[in-house]
């Protein structure tokens, strides 16, 4: 029987992880989630969306035979690891065409093995079979649950930089889509980015358009969360500051400034560009 990929079950991003004993926590790595299929044709990796990087990740492949199973199909995520030991999502793509080496597959689900589909079972039962086959110290490694109360782990892997943590519901069954029986909540950074403008339509929110420091590349919107005397002070700056648009950019309702005001802005760690973004403060270069 040829393994087919299965579409992924997604989580709901969430503000706070979900209290109680009803759910297990992991860490959320910071890498490309990715779908494991043995079966009798070989050793297959797909992306999150289907596509088959089997080539990419030839040692991956290879280091699949460490698990013993005539036929599986092993949810996890594909990280590398910096020098502190966390996944680092900016050093991943070079690894892939240069450090196969240090490719690593965490894990976290198992919906089938040996003939036997496991996506009706509870989460907690996949898990402990897929550790059982899981030999530890190899490039495969088990996504490990983490112990305590939901916020002082939340708390813990803020104050480490980690990306943020996955819940998830320890009876729930595996189905494809988006599911609240799997929770994310995301750790918050705060990083300084190039203001491009400001975008104000009546009746509806302001937002700062901010660009990477260096590159200049346009990374998305921050609210404008400023208290009413840092708005003006804003405002006084943007209008001394007042420029043309950047090449390509063609946005109504945009007041551009020239380069040289700088913007604080809390926004959601992991993501290339700006998500849940707010601008805490700014000052002039």
């Amino acid at each position: 029987m040829r393994l087919k990929f299965v579409e992924p079950l997604l989580p709901t991003m969430v503000e706070k992880p979900p209290e109680g004993v009803d759910w297990i926590h992991e860490v959320k790595f910071d890498g490309y989630r990715s779908q494991l299929i043995i079966a009798e044709d070989g050793t297959r990796i797909y992306t999150r969306n289907g596509h088959d990087w089997t080539a990419k990740y030839r040692d991956l492949v290879k280091e699949a035979a460490s698990l013993g199973a005539e036929s599986a199909i092993v949810e996890g995520e594909i990280v590398v690891l910096n020098a502190a030991g966390l996944s680092d999502f900016g050093e991943l793509r070079k690894a892939i065409t240069r450090r196969q080496h240090d490719l690593y597959f965490v894990a976290f689900d198992l919906l089938h093995l040996n003939g036997h589909d496991l996506r009706d079972m509870a989460l907690e039962e996949r898990r402990e079979i897929l550790a059982s086959v899981i030999e530890p110290g190899g490039r495969i490694q088990f996504s490990e649950p983490l112990p305590g109360d939901a916020k002082a782990i939340y708390h813990l892997l803020d104050q480490a930089g980690l990306e943020g943590m996955v819940s998830k519901r320890r009876d729930s069954k595996y189905r494809s889509g988006m599911s609240t029986s799997w929770l994310k909540a995301k750790c918050y950074t705060i990083d300084e980015f190039n203001l491009l403008g400001v975008e104000r339509e009546a009746g509806k929110p302001a937002f700062a358009l901010m660009a990477e420091r260096g590159t200049g590349r346009y990374v998305g919107s921050a609210f404008l969360t400023l208290n009413r005397e840092m708005r003006e002070r804003l405002w006084q700056r943007v209008q001394a500051y007042a420029g043309t648009a950047p090449k390509g950019m063609m946005r109504p309702a945009t007041q551009w400034v020239k380069p040289g005001l700088i913007g604080r802005v809390k926004h959601l760690r992991g993501e290339e560009d700006l998500r849940h973004a707010s601008l805490q403060d700014f000052r002039e270069e």
